[in-house]
């Protein structure tokens, strides 16, 4: 069995990301407590049923109403939304909590994009739909089990993977130049740095906490081409003097930090 599994992501900007595989250890763990969060869940949603139907048939009872097919209509009605439930637990959590929820926070992973994005609802709608697939005869665990990228079948099908997960990383603070720190103030007067997307900003805080971590040359590489991905985007014809493609990098992660907290600030 393989431990602390890697795997290298190419995101859209042509940026890679090393990542840790979940591992099936974590990934039973979060189960594990996301399914007992559900069954409380689920109880309470059959109890306020029960309720429900009985008070229902009290009513229909009084005033002489033949309900004899009602109780099948509302056992599959039932059904239907313990499926509804079921499901949306996943993708709600996965898409409003960044790929996590309350059981792989606890076992600090998360599921990402092939391309270590963000999960949207398209791929956190198919990875819950095909679950009850994966937890049939334990398949979802085989193919984890012996799959390269630690794969279940929904991950598969919804072009997913689940990651150990490093935010704790996002909370070290980055070392930034004073000369990103000068430019970050001109950058809103130079360009317009609201086209960037929460998914650049993500690419570029990941690049910049992992920069130390990768050899000179791809560094320099890396670092080039991304600044020049984001220029194009905010429109910045020109960058000024002597300043290098990390100051500038490091420049646009603040001026977009500090839009961010204006925003935030205007609306509370």
């Amino acid at each position: 069995m393989r431990f602390l599994n890697r795997v290298t992501l190419s995101t859209p900007e042509s940026v890679e990301l090393d990542f840790t595989l979940a591992g099936i250890g974590n990934r039973t763990l979060a189960l594990f407590i996301d399914y007992q969060i559900l069954l409380l869940i689920l109880l309470a949603f059959w109890l306020l049923w029960g309720l429900f139907t009985l008070g229902l048939f009290s009513v229909l009872s009084a005033r002489n109403i033949n309900y004899s097919s009602l109780p099948w209509w509302l056992l599959g009605v039932a059904i239907l939304l313990n499926f509804v439930i079921y499901s949306g637990y996943f993708v709600y959590c996965e898409v409003m909590y960044q790929g996590q929820t309350p059981g792989k926070r606890f076992a600090k992973i998360r599921v990402v994009r092939d391309n270590g994005r963000p999960v949207g609802l398209s791929q956190a709608l198919l990875r819950s739909l095909l679950r009850p697939v994966d937890d049939f005869c334990f398949m979802g665990a085989f193919f984890i089990l012996f799959g390269k990228r630690e794969k279940r079948i929904g991950d598969w099908v919804a072009g997913t993977l689940v990651i150990q997960d490093q935010r704790g990383d996002r909370t070290t603070a980055l070392t930034i130049s004073s000369a990103a720190e000068e430019l970050a103030t001109k950058l809103p007067i130079l360009a317009d740095v609201t086209q960037l997307i929460p998914d650049d900003y993500a690419v570029l805080r990941e690049y910049l906490q992992r920069r130390a971590k990768m050899t000179a040359k791809a560094r320099a590489e890396k670092s080039m081409e991304l600044a020049r991905q984001l220029r194009t985007i905010i429109g910045l014809e020109t960058v000024p003097p002597n300043t290098t493609s990390d100051q500038f990098l490091e420049a646009l992660y603040l001026t977009y930090q500090q839009m961010q907290n204006s925003s935030k600030d205007a609306t509370s």
